[in-house]
């Protein structure tokens, strides 16, 4: 799925869910489930987030750039902060610069739960407690979203490399997938319009 797809699922998904479990709706938990819904892909080159990171869109200068950066971040918060999420995000780093596209870490449960105790560490230590669950339910709806493609994802990765998907799936990039995409964007864009007093009455 595209970036926007997945952006506008897991907004969507959130503003849904706020409805029923104690999701509390702020500039802040908006922005965090933008960025969670899109985080998964960071294992492309392509991806959203890569466009503004890489200054080359391969796989060889991907995985330079994050090991760098990995390595860098550990052995500066070594020396000088000492943070548990900063070391934390160090391997990550490397670690997505050593995985492909939807055959590593960000495309798996371990990824979900992973990256969201890292945010919500961080989340917790600088009093954004309320965009943990929005963080949560935006990288779940990327996992979810992607299993209704035709490549699935490595859910239990790095247990099983076996890849899962739904009985119904369709091509990214196709003209059939396309249509889908858009459709799921349009009937956002209509249930978010549609409810838009309730989420401005709960926005904080």
């Amino acid at each position: 799925m595209t970036g926007k797809t997945h952006v506008g699922i897991g907004v969507m998904a959130t503003v849904i869910l706020s409805e029923y479990l104690p999701v509390d709706l702020s500039i802040v938990s908006l922005v965090a489930c933008a960025f969670s819904s899109i985080l998964p892909d960071i294992d492309h080159p392509n991806s959203i987030i890569n466009k503004y990171i890489l200054p080359v869109k391969n796989k060889a200068v991907k995985a330079s750039i994050y090991i760098t950066l990995g390595v860098f971040l550990y052995v500066l918060n070594y020396f000088y902060f000492d943070e548990v999420y900063l070391k934390a995000v160090g391997i990550f780093l490397v670690l997505i610069g050593v995985s492909s596209h939807r055959n590593g870490i960000t495309h798996s449960l371990t990824g979900l739960l992973c990256f969201t105790g890292v945010y919500g560490y961080m989340a917790l230590t600088y009093g954004w407690k309320e965009s943990i669950l929005p963080f949560t339910i935006g990288y779940g709806a990327h996992l979810i979203g992607d299993m209704f493609t035709a490549r699935g994802i490595a859910l239990f990765f790095p247990f099983r490399k076996k890849r899962y998907k739904m009985p119904l799936t369709f091509s990214v990039g196709t003209w059939w997938g396309n249509l889908i995409e858009g459709l799921i964007i349009s009937g956002g864009l209509i249930y978010l319009t549609w409810r838009l007093p309730i989420i401005l009455s709960k926005l904080k």
